[in-house]
């Protein structure tokens, strides 16, 4: 008579886990794609890695978008080479629901050694997938997406260079701040020049080539370049930026004066503070605060009596700003 070994706990556990895994693999073959998807997402609820090639084979294979795209999306959680050259491949897709997923898991990735496969797929010709991969670079923060980058510049694409200038911005190499300067001035879209504008904010405070660059840009017909442009020479600080950061307190556009005002006040430039204490009797409140935050760092003792006369301001924002204006001045002439 043959005994049957005592089946443990364990033993039972992975018993009834690999039935549960049969039955939902052998659902991803079912006629109904409501099913496989489901399947799907099961499958990727257990956290089982040797169970990823058949969410890998769905996103490749499945006759339904629908399921494709769940399967795209699963695989955002898994970051093995094959896994991301299989979301790359997810890019040619003939749905659009299937690339734009494919394409949010590929930025969704961390791993460093990532960006090794991507770069293989950044010589793609179809616009759609060298922007998706560059978002994806752009998160990696690689050294090796430098050239790809760099390449995608003067693509024909404006989406492309703009995924392009924001893979160079976090990369922070100075080979790009010339290129990067050449997109604030000439390019045709004023998305990937307001881009390149804040991009530039790497770049050292003597940059001759980005200087100017910026300070042209504050002279650019939208004006959501003039206002990053305002906001990354506040970031620079180069001293022969007070008189166009001055000029721009006028621009037509509050959202500019803004940044300039608070550009100005980071510069340090005491002889901008008559022209800032101008706008603590703006209309509008925001630019109101920025203004009585600006001259708390300047510094200049001449704007006390102003600071002092907006102490009452209607605005509770632009009162505490005035209150810590003039504690910084009265600490500074201590």
């Amino acid at each position: 008579m043959t005994v049957q070994p005592f089946a443990t706990r364990e033993d039972m556990v992975a018993s009834a886990a690999s039935t549960e895994t049969s039955t939902l693999l052998a659902k991803l073959s079912a006629t109904d794609a409501a099913v496989r998807r489901v399947a799907l997402i099961e499958l990727a609820d257990l956290e089982d890695p040797d169970l990823v090639a058949p969410v890998r084979n769905a996103l490749r294979h499945d006759a339904d978008a629908a399921v494709r795209a769940e399967a795209a999306r699963i695989l955002a959680a898994w970051e093995d080479e094959t896994t991301v050259d299989a979301l790359c491949s997810a890019l040619l897709d003939t749905s659009d629901e299937v690339r734009e997923t494919a394409a949010q898991s590929l930025a969704a990735l961390k791993q460093a050694a990532s960006a090794t496969t991507l770069c293989r797929w950044a010589a793609r010709p179809e616009p759609h997938v060298l922007a998706a991969v560059l978002r994806a670079l752009r998160e990696l923060r690689a050294a090796q997406s430098f050239t790809p980058a760099l390449d995608a510049l003067g693509h024909a694409d404006a989406n492309v260079r703009l995924e392009a200038v924001g893979v160079l911005g976090w990369l922070r190499d100075a080979r790009a701040l010339a290129p990067l300067a050449r997109l604030v001035t000439h390019d045709d879209h004023a998305d990937v020049r307001r881009a390149a504008a804040g991009a530039l904010g790497f770049a050292a405070t003597d940059d001759f080539v980005a200087t100017h660059a910026l300070l042209a840009a504050l002279r650019d017909e939208a004006w959501q370049v003039r206002e990053e442009a305002a906001t990354t020479l506040g970031k620079l600080r180069p001293a022969i930026a007070r008189e166009p950061l001055i000029a721009a307190l006028n621009d037509p556009f509050w959202q500019v004066r803004v940044r300039a005002v608070r550009a100005l006040g980071r510069l340090g430039d005491i002889d901008a503070a008559p022209n800032v204490a101008s706008l603590l009797t703006h209309a509008i409140s925001n630019l109101r605060k920025e203004a009585a935050l600006a001259l708390g760092e300047l510094c200049d003792p001449r704007t006390v009596p102003a600071l002092q006369a907006a102490r009452d301001d209607r605005d509770p924002d632009v009162r505490k700003a005035v209150r810590i204006a003039l504690i910084q001045l009265e600490c500074a002439a201590r």
